[in-house]
């Protein structure tokens, strides 16, 4: 009750504030408050949709990205678009197409809000942060420079776009607690950029079983049946919840972070060619299949011993083509209309993204930033459930309170 009396409020608060902002306006009424919940009603869609893509892309390497920061740079380019710019980005968003603009930026608001709230008194970290650079002798209209106070910058690009550049590292680094650097790289940014979206990503949660560091040791991983190498596997017993989904084609575990709200989910295909075995969960991870797991609470609370590797990863991503195979449609073109933000032709030229995540006995460190410019059981004694991470596997990091993928990968252990 007290969380939707603070929606409640906010959305009055706000309809107040932004009857005279530039978001298509209210005709006398408040925005729906059940644009709130539409903000992320197509994140999980729109995660695996980009999950498929990215691995299209890179299908035989570790991979690792965040849809929770694409989506909110995305979402930034969405609200300061027009026309048919505006229409492309609300189909690839999974935007309820019976929301308005208006009320989606209320739904905003409200969610930056709340995150900052509930981050105060998590046992785990989570910061998300949107940025939108502008150059300095573009005129922006009066009402963004209300309705995006704290995510609108001015930048001197067009005389020292490198010192822009690296400044727009820096706050990527401090939001990211040092985790991504040099997000843009040199020569990326010109006199010619007049517009740059950032979102940035942090996550530090500490696992609600945690994996003795004294049970760690060397081991083998199975790349394919016919390479194996050796990694450092983690050990640990305990109640955790488990099923073998036949319409996946693998096992699922789900490893929560202390506080509940925020749970890492591994599906794991069964002994095969284990190439073609991930390929064929991708193929089955359907957005029906995914909702099975992580909301309709189908897995069974159970005694496993869990093998899991330790590992450190990075990953850079150029989205653009990536995010043209989605249908973002004229985002990357110079006819991309960003008329929301100001009557000067504006136009992003690339996108990049960049994640990086460390898993260790104690928990897991993730962050990511993206710029414009995308069976049979493994064995059971006694009850008790071997799942045994050696092979080839999926890894979701999910967010119960806001039904949202943080992120996504799949350790395939083809490390160089």
């Amino acid at each position: 009750m007290k969380i939707t009396f603070v929606i409640a409020l906010l959305v009055t608060v706000f309809y107040k504030e932004t009857v005279q902002q530039c978001f298509p306006p209210y005709a006398g009424n408040q925005p729906n408050r059940k644009g709130y919940f539409d903000l992320y009603s197509g994140q999980q869609e729109f995660s695996l949709a980009l999950l498929h893509a990215v691995n299209k892309v890179l299908p035989n390497e570790n991979l690792f990205f965040s849809p929770y920061s694409t989506y909110h740079a995305l979402l930034m380019a969405y609200f300061l678009s027009g026309r048919q710019t505006e229409n492309y980005l609300k189909k690839v968003l999974r935007l309820n197409a019976n929301q308005e603009k208006s009320d989606l930026y209320a739904a905003y608001k409200i969610d930056k809000f709340s995150t900052q709230l509930f981050a105060k008194n998590a046992s785990y970290e989570f910061t998300s942060a949107n940025k939108i650079y502008v150059e300095n002798d573009v005129p922006v209209k009066t009402c963004v420079l209300d309705d995006f106070n704290d995510e609108l910058e001015m930048k001197d690009f067009k005389t020292n776009p490198e010192q822009a550049r690296i400044s727009i590292n820096q706050w990527v680094e401090n939001v990211t607690h040092h985790m991504i650097r040099d997000l843009i790289p040199p020569g990326t940014i010109d006199s010619a950029t007049n517009l740059v979206l950032v979102n940035a990503a942090y996550f530090k949660g500490l696992w609600e079983n945690k994996f003795p560091e004294e049970f760690t040791r060397p081991e083998i991983f199975y790349v394919s049946p016919t390479k194996q190498i050796m990694v450092d596997m983690m050990h640990v017993e305990g109640t955790f919840k488990h099923d073998v989904s036949e319409s996946l084609g693998a096992h699922i575990l789900e490893m929560p972070y202390k506080g509940d709200n925020i749970s890492m989910y591994v599906l794991l295909p069964p002994w095969s060619d284990t190439q073609n075995a991930i390929e064929n969960t991708l193929k089955n991870l359907t957005l029906e299949n995914f909702k099975n797991i992580v909301e309709n609470d189908n897995l069974i609370s159970k005694t496993v011993q869990v093998s899991f590797p330790k590992f450190s990863l990075e990953t850079t991503l150029e989205m653009t083509p990536i995010l043209n195979s989605l249908g973002v449609g004229s985002l990357f073109k110079s006819n991309a209309d960003f008329s929301g933000l100001s009557r000067k032709k504006l136009s992003l030229g690339e996108g990049i993204h960049k994640a990086r995540i460390e898993i260790n006995e104690r928990g897991s460190q993730a962050a990511a930033a993206t710029a414009f410019f995308s069976f049979r059981m493994l064995g059971e004694d006694d009850g008790i459930v071997k799942f045994r991470c050696n092979r080839p596997f999926i890894y979701i990091i999910h967010n119960h309170h806001t039904h949202t993928v943080l992120f996504v990968g799949i350790f395939r252990a083809a490390l160089k």
